[in-house]
């Protein structure tokens, strides 16, 4: 069981009554923090140090571009990250690196194929969702372990989606595991996630950069990294990023449609190649949805330094591209953050 914080939309960072605020281990400001990504110890005291609160967006195989932002403040002193929001892969990428784990994740994602990438997809078989996703969050539970989000040394929220309700909740309590499961649950693509009687979804759907849930927290500087940038041309020199529909299917995409062309001959149809696949229509109006809330939320809760990383930058699904999401994020940290 995973206590669940609600919040008002219009007052997005005030927490419901009768939840528990978060309470930063250690409790005295003057005590060492080991960061939790390479475990130096860093004073807090230190007058040249500057505490962090760091907003991580939604957008899918992009969000690997938060290893990134990460790398670049652990390398350059003074920075100590304090407080971390994340919707969907923001969440999932905070999560592991306030738990001490982003070493593994990073060696692991890095070395992902278009294969290997296929082979963690199992089929739901369900109407809510065509993937379980329990291969990906085993793979997430042996990283992590059972680790709840109070006893990380980083004060840590994951936003995720009440369908019931139709409104954002922020858990901040419980399961680590399970608060990143809900939060990365993309509708129809993963199944929902069932918490103390509630259906959750993808918080990107209605928060996908989520800056209010760290504005309890005190910190020196507020970070926002925004995977719904304008989109750039030539950004790897090699016209990697997406350039058009007729770009190559990623595993998932591939997946999606063998299991539907399995379904159509088992029924004897046959159907005309359509100029726009059903996967294309569903991943498009979901990011196009979000990047519009993402530009709204950011207007809302203007974060004071924004990283943003073009929407053409690569797939949703194309998480065989770590190392260039890794690099550009570093890029795009320096490019924002290198003038402070």
């Amino acid at each position: 069981m995973i206590p669940i914080a609600a919040t008002d939309p219009l007052h997005a960072h005030a927490v419901t009554p009768g939840t528990v605020p978060h309470r930063h281990p250690g409790g005295m400001l003057g005590q060492p923090h080991t960061t939790s990504g390479t475990g130096i110890l860093v004073s807090m005291n230190d007058k040249h140090t500057k505490d962090i609160s760091l907003s991580l967006g939604s957008g899918g195989a992009r969000g690997l571009a938060h290893i990134g932002v990460i790398r670049w403040l652990e390398e350059n002193e003074g920075y100590n990250i304090k407080a971390i929001a994340g919707s969907s892969m923001g969440a999932l990428i905070g999560g592991i690196y306030a738990a001490g784990k982003l070493d593994i994740y990073e060696e692991w994602v890095t070395a992902l194929s278009k294969r290997d990438v296929f082979m963690l997809l199992d089929f739901a078989y369900s109407w809510s969702g065509l993937f379980s996703g329990d291969r990906i969050m085993n793979k997430l539970r042996d990283m992590l372990g059972e680790v709840d989000i109070e006893d990380l040394s980083i004060e840590f929220t994951a936003v995720a989606t009440d369908l019931g309700n139709r409104r954002e909740v922020w858990l901040n309590t419980g399961s680590l595991y399970d608060a990143i499961r809900a939060s990365i649950a993309i509708p129809t693509v993963f199944t929902p996630v069932h918490l103390d009687g509630r259906v959750l979804v993808d918080g990107g759907v209605v928060n996908p950069v989520p800056v209010a849930p760290t504005l309890s927290t005190i910190t020196d500087i507020n970070i926002a990294v925004s995977l719904s940038g304008r989109e750039e041309e030539g950004l790897f020199g090699d016209g990697a990023e997406i350039q058009a529909s007729d770009a190559p299917k990623t595993a998932v995409q591939k997946a999606i449609a063998d299991f539907i062309e399995g379904i159509q001959s088992r029924l004897g149809v046959k159907e005309k190649e359509p100029s726009v696949g059903m996967f294309d229509v569903l991943s498009d109006s979901i990011e196009i949805m979000e990047n519009s809330i993402a530009r709204f939320r950011l207007a809302a809760y203007n974060p004071e330094h924004l990283i943003e990383i073009p929407v053409n930058a690569c797939g949703v699904f194309d998480f065989h591209r770590a190392k260039e999401m890794i690099e550009l994020g570093y890029e795009r940290a320096e490019r924002v953050l290198g003038k402070i």
